[in-house]
């Protein structure tokens, strides 16, 4: 038997063939272009049908037994009444709806006043509504059009639309909230738990991606909540912190955590439990923005030798490229800075690795005041994996190991959801995820000093309460 997992993320679509004992058989990707201008991001989501009907093609065999799709957190469009894209798709960044976010927390402040952000997908979708069509998450686009007709979604992407996940078994739609808005409950779809099966490949689809026909499509998660998967921290006391464009973390706690900032925000396990954490605006992006055209990997070797000799640089990067910052503290204004003499494109590269660090460190301080577990142990996902000397840094600022999964990749978390359908995903993923290395912490007490310094910055200017 063997799984398929499909990643749609902001620059790519990935899959991954996994077979029952996690073995990855097959991988592939295939680029996606954006449109950004000032605070609007779309992408056009007839690209990633495609894109899904490529790679899929190439990782697809009989043997195929089901597939799950992950997709960026936030990311919204419209369809018609059959499931097909009306319109570009809103990405998870894009802030052009900010204007109305009070108009959505004044439907419900006892639900929203802390817990929605300008940029996620409810201010987004009221500003795309119109007519009778039907509100859909980037997942469930790809999914309705592999099976041939509009889909559930499930209780991972719903929430950022304002799914209510502390409601029964698996939580609903606040419809009161919703009529307050003018938004009819009947163009949102219906909400399952990620696992379930919400359709089968159809006979025309079979033919482009070479799936078998009636191939079962299990409703996915979000793109972190996949990375958590993959990395198998699905108990409590385990940390997944996936570091890509962006920054996220995720983790496991028995009961829900409050959050009066606003910052962290609760995903459903999919055993029973909640998965905690939050998504900063910092990340490796920032390394390609602030050193356009740099030669990265041979900054990586030598901040390695650098750090290895002489130890930390003293000089620290909050890496914001653009303004405000949703976690670990919400703050709209919040703009990057610089602390320390940056000499030069290896100090600054430094900088930035160890300015995000800082964020990571904060994020759990954070979530661990809340009432989570302490630290135990951290799995990393995310293509700054790939940095040698970032994972090290990582664990030093952290003071815990760090555990760097064999597939990281969530598209791979996808295909350990869809092998446990029906099963517990703990168990699963327990069975499929191997780690390739453990890095343990050195005692930096230079980093402490700088980390202190950070957090006394953000606090002189009012970024955190």
């Amino acid at each position: 038997m063997a799984w398929i997992g499909v990643d749609l993320g902001t620059q790519s679509v990935r899959a991954v063939l996994a077979g029952d004992d996690g073995t990855v058989l097959a991988h592939t990707a295939r680029p996606l272009t954006s449109t950004r201008t000032g605070d609007r991001h779309e992408q056009d989501p007839h690209e990633w049908i495609t894109a899904v009907e490529n790679v899929l093609a190439e990782v697809a065999t009989p043997e195929v037994r089901g597939l799950a799709i992950c997709s960026t957190s936030g990311t919204v469009l419209l369809t018609d009444r059959a499931g097909r894209p009306a319109g570009p798709a809103l990405m998870y960044d894009d802030a052009r709806a900010a204007a109305i976010l009070p108009k959505v927390v004044a439907a419900d402040p006892g639900r929203w006043a802390t817990s929605m952000q300008p940029t996620w997908a409810l201010p987004k979708i009221l500003w795309l509504a119109r007519g009778d069509h039907l509100v859909a998450h980037s997942a469930d686009v790809v999914a309705a059009d592999l099976a041939g007709h509009p889909v559930a979604t499930d209780t991972s992407h719903a929430l950022k639309t304002g799914y209510d996940l502390t409601v029964g078994p698996i939580g609903a739609w606040p419809v009161e909230a919703y009529e307050r808005l003018g938004l009819a409950p009947d163009l949102l779809p219906e909400v399952v738990l990620p696992g379930t099966e919400i359709g089968r490949v159809s006979a025309a689809k079979a033919k482009v991606t070479g799936l078998p026909e009636g191939t079962p499509i299990l409703a996915g998660m979000t793109d972190g909540c996949a990375a958590q998967l993959a990395a198998g921290a699905l108990s409590p006391g385990a940390w997944n912190s996936v570091l890509g464009t962006t920054l996220v973390l995720k983790g496991v706690t028995k009961d829900l955590i409050e959050d009066p900032t606003g910052a962290v925000y609760s995903h459903r396990h999919p055993d029973g439990g909640w998965l905690p954490g939050g998504a900063s605006n910092t990340g490796a992006g920032a390394l390609t923005t602030m050193l356009p055209g740099a030669d990265l990997e041979a900054l990586d070797r030598a901040a390695t030798e650098l750090t290895d000799t002489d130890g930390p640089i003293g000089a620290t990067i909050y890496p914001l490229t653009k303004r405000g910052e949703r976690f670990p503290f919400v703050a709209p204004d919040a703009e990057g800075f610089e602390l320390g003499e940056i000499q030069d494109d290896l100090h600054r590269y430094i900088a930035v690795q160890q300015g995000v660090a800082f964020v990571e460190r904060l994020a759990f301080d954070h979530l661990v005041r809340l009432g989570a577990e302490p630290l135990r142990s951290v799995s990393l996902t995310g293509g700054a994996v790939r940095s040698d000397h970032w994972n090290q840094l990582r664990a030093d600022v952290l003071g815990v190991p760090v555990e760097l999964p064999a597939a990281p990749d969530p598209a791979f978390g996808m295909a350990v959801l869809a092998a446990s359908a029906g099963t517990s995903v703990t168990e699963t993923a327990g069975r499929m995820v191997r780690v390739a290395r453990v890095i343990e912490p050195r005692s930096r007490p230079r980093l402490d000093e700088l980390y202190s310094a950070f957090v006394a910055e953000l606090e002189t200017r009012g970024y955190l309460r």
